[in-house]
């Protein structure tokens, strides 16, 4: 074996929106585009890894702890000492990566670097370890090595993509199923052209006061509360406003699934539509760039519905849209989104994928 190559999918959140750390439930999808690793063993102990979107080379000797600079090598090397303390072998590698899932868009491409890396060291040098524990552990990766107080949701979508199918996320349980995805439609999502970033504090903070809401209303997480309960308890405007936005999206989520199931793609759109008004109000993550493209995308015919994906704060956003439709609903969306805000969009119409691959040469 000289060397392995991994692929892992981003994906994209159609429902759920910062519920997962609230261990509630998500609806997600992989998309085609994602992050490709490749590597091989080294003898000297070193870790060399080289991005052919980013300039230079990191190299990290691993006798020594490896310690978070705060680049794009900080994912990879989380993955390697997370698998370190799991018990695999701490050999030396190279890996260079490749991706075209662009960065800073909120479709994970942290999540895809970090299960890319995972496939291919578990190949390098073999190490069982079952697909959730491979999520779980990127995400303590995540957690404990860069910093951000993440959930499952990103990982899971990278690892049980499933084509033509929908991914559904029990946080709580961890466990995953997925549901048909009804076949006259396709996704588009479109990067704003301003960037997110989570390891900002705006994340943190959203998740802080999540866990107060459930903490005054004496419940182990918003997850063990509905509209009805939240809308009698004694909170502040802004916690009953955050704690409003992830109780709708689970019970959104829910609704989901029977639209889907249904193959009702128009009530489906509609809760996504849904989902961004309560980030606007409600949890106050979307832009006034995010607002112009749902704004647009849903006035066009074919498109059913439309949301900002990810953790907000900038990105992307996620439309429903006919087939048929998907190259004049994009075309309208992109002219008339620079006119209005000087910004230029990037399009992607994508198609609903399978998971992480793994192949050895």
């Amino acid at each position: 074996m000289s060397s392995v190559t991994s692929f892992a999918p981003g994906r994209v959140e159609l429902l759920g929106n910062h519920t997962d750390y609230n261990e509630g439930v998500v609806l997600s999808a992989a998309i085609e585009l994602g992050v490709t690793a490749t590597g091989r063993r080294r003898e000297d102990l070193q870790i060399v890894l080289t991005s052919d979107g980013a300039p230079g080379k990191v190299v990290v000797l691993r006798a020594e702890p490896i310690q978070r600079s705060g680049g794009w090598e900080d994912y990879p090397l989380g993955v390697a000492e997370m698998l370190r303390q799991a018990g695999a072998e701490a050999g030396g590698f190279e890996m260079n990566f490749t991706a075209s899932l662009p960065s800073g868009a909120g479709l994970s491409s942290s999540a895809a670097i970090e299960v890319a890396t995972a496939l291919c060291l578990c190949r390098l040098y073999p190490f069982p370890i079952s697909p959730m524990d491979i999520a779980r552990l990127c995400r303590r990766a995540e957690n404990e090595f860069v910093g951000v107080s993440c959930g499952l949701l990103d990982q899971v979508s990278s690892v049980f993509g499933k084509k033509d199918e929908v991914v559904f996320l029990d946080c709580r349980t961890e466990s995953v199923s997925t549901i048909p995805f009804p076949p006259s439609l396709s996704l588009l999502i479109i990067h704003s052209g301003v960037k997110h970033a989570l390891t900002g504090g705006e994340f943190n903070e959203r998740r802080a006061q999540c866990f107060e809401a459930a903490r005054i209303m004496g419940v182990r997480a918003l997850r063990d509360v509905t509209s009805a309960e939240l809308e009698g308890a004694e909170l502040s405007d802004l916690l009953r406003r955050r704690a409003r936005h992830v109780v709708g999206e689970n019970e959104r989520v829910l609704e989901g699934i029977n639209f889907l199931c249904a193959g009702n793609g128009s009530a489906f759109g509609r809760l996504m539509t849904a989902s961004h008004e309560s980030s606007i109000v409600n949890f106050e993550n979307s832009t006034a760039e995010l607002d112009e493209l749902v704004r647009l995308a849903i006035a066009q015919p074919g498109c059913h519905g439309a949301r900002l994906t990810g953790g907000g704060f900038g990105g992307a956003i996620v439309a429903l849209v006919d087939k048929e439709a998907i190259s004049s609903v994009q075309e309208i969306i992109l002219e008339n989104y620079v006119k209005a805000t000087g910004h230029h969009a990037q399009a992607y119409p994508c198609i609903v994928s399978n998971g992480a691959t793994v192949t050895a040469l």
